[in-house]
């Protein structure tokens, strides 16, 4: 074969220094921002990206039905972040030849035209603080044409927050809110109170809306959602705004606070005998097309292959010992080594079981960026593991309680198999126990799930922490 025509094979070491130094959101975030302002100078604008203080810059929208409290998170959230706070309001208080064109239409209570409406935020979100300290969207866009609009622009969100509460609450703050002439803060008679009594003495009330108006703004807003949902759902967090506003503004703060990083997978499942590891490796393997590595299965295939290293191992998994963690190491750096894993990345299960492994692990060029610890009771592992056995004619599995045979004949011939008795799975767990511990020390910033649930809700959960910080 031609030497060009070979495929390009990636070395670990450049997947972990990209990781390290968070290479490939850095080139993705300077593309999508070259390609979306499209400057006369790319090289000049690429400098002046690299040099701000960040390149993840705040760009959160915050959105929710009338009197949920946006205006005050919004306000907090962008002094927190040190961002800029723009409202329509705000975009209305310049005398450009675009502003005066937008009052004219809130004049006259007319809807603010989509095309002005993206105008005017473009020409704000341009500026120089904008550009440097990152923006918060109060209550824009307000529908699915506006947000898709928006898009098109180049004004992509990198959070999206939407705060949701019952129609009854919504309508009972909007007949006590009162406002901070000074400061222009919301407040209100029974859910907001401000603590400094020289600010609650100074309060006014704020525009007083009929009912009528208050309930057709709502049920503009809830005709709206769904579009809105859709158009951000991949970077989008519901809030309940029911609840007091200090807890709402911490949920909104840490969520803003994650990051989604473009990289490839290097994911580690740790967890006790039954707890899924394999069926979510299988789940995770299937959906985003990573290579499924299962310690136990990659040494029997590598055993059964007559190579040198197989014909090392055979004889200790004949006599059912360990394979020493030296021959282990050996296949598992070959095996992440290659092509498939490099490009698509890989989960790892059945390894590392002790502190030893883990840290051989560790100091090879296969680090984890991700490591999930399934958890599960002792009781649990024990009916999920030794309840189960195999048809030996059809091949099928069933469970006594979960998946039962479906025919007294099935079950007469169904086989366990020696490694799912109580006595070797309770020596399993024991071992299991005696080591997690210190795993856990290893990997300080592993994401622990509850595995005693629907493998499928285990799987959305593990999902959901598959890139955000």
């Amino acid at each position: 074969m031609d030497e060009t025509m070979k495929p390009l094979r990636i070395p670990p070491h450049m997947s972990v220094y990209a990781d390290k130094h968070n290479i490939f959101h850095l080139v993705q975030s300077m593309l999508s921002s070259l390609v979306i302002d499209q400057p006369e100078d790319p090289i000049c604008y690429l400098i002046s990206l690299l040099q701000r203080s960040s390149v993840n810059i705040p760009r959160v929208m915050l959105l929710g039905p009338p009197s949920v409290g946006k205006h005050t998170v919004a306000q907090k959230l962008s002094a927190d972040l040190r961002a800029v706070h723009v409202t329509t309001d705000i975009l209305l208080q310049d005398q450009s030849e675009l502003s005066i064109q937008a009052q004219q239409y809130i004049t006259t209570e007319q809807e603010l035209p989509v095309e002005l409406l993206v105008r005017l935020m473009k020409k704000r979100l341009n500026e120089v603080d904008c550009f440097n300290r990152g923006w918060v969207l109060e209550g824009i866009p307000q529908t699915r044409l506006q947000a898709l609009s928006l898009q098109q622009a180049g004004i992509i969100p990198e959070h999206v927050v939407m705060l949701e509460a019952p129609d009854d609450v919504l309508l009972e703050r909007s007949q006590g809110k009162l406002i901070d002439p000074l400061t222009g803060d919301v407040y209100h008679q029974t859910f907001i109170w401000p603590a400094d009594d020289t600010v609650a003495q100074r309060l006014e009330e704020g525009k007083s809306q009929s009912e009528k108006q208050r309930l057709a703004k709502l049920q503009r807003y809830r005709c709206e959602v769904t579009g809105l949902s859709s158009a951000y759902q991949h970077v989008l967090k519901i809030v309940n705004g029911d609840q007091p506003h200090t807890d709402v503004y911490q949920q909104v703060l840490a969520f803003v606070r994650t990051r989604h990083r473009s990289r490839t997978p290097r994911i580690l499942l740790i967890g006790p005998p039954g707890s899924g590891k394999s069926y979510q490796a299988r789940m995770l393997s299937q959906k985003y097309k990573m290579v499924d590595v299962c310690c136990g299965q990659m040494l029997r295939s590598v055993a059964a292959d007559g190579s040198a290293v197989g014909e090392e191992i055979q004889p200790y998994l004949d006599n059912g010992r360990p394979v020493p963690d030296s021959l282990v190491m050996q296949v598992l750096e070959e095996r992440l080594s290659r092509v498939d894993c490099s490009c698509r990345g890989w989960i790892l299960h059945g390894f590392p079981r002790d502190l030893q492994q883990a840290k051989s692990l560790q100091e090879s060029l296969h680090q984890p960026n991700r490591v999930f610890f399934l958890e599960l009771t002792d009781d649990v592992s024990l009916e999920r593991i030794t309840l189960r056995a195999t048809d030996p004619v059809s091949g099928e599995s069933y469970h006594a309680v979960t998946r039962p045979a479906p025919s007294s004949e099935v079950q007469n011939r169904l086989k366990t198999r020696p490694e799912d008795s109580t006595h070797t799975v309770t020596h399993s767990l024991s071992q299991y126990r005696t080591h997690s511990a210190v795993l856990q020390t290893l990997y300080p910033d592993a994401v622990h799930l509850d595995a005693d649930q629907d493998p499928h809700t285990v799987f959305e959960a593990l999902e959901s922490r598959l890139t955000a910080d």
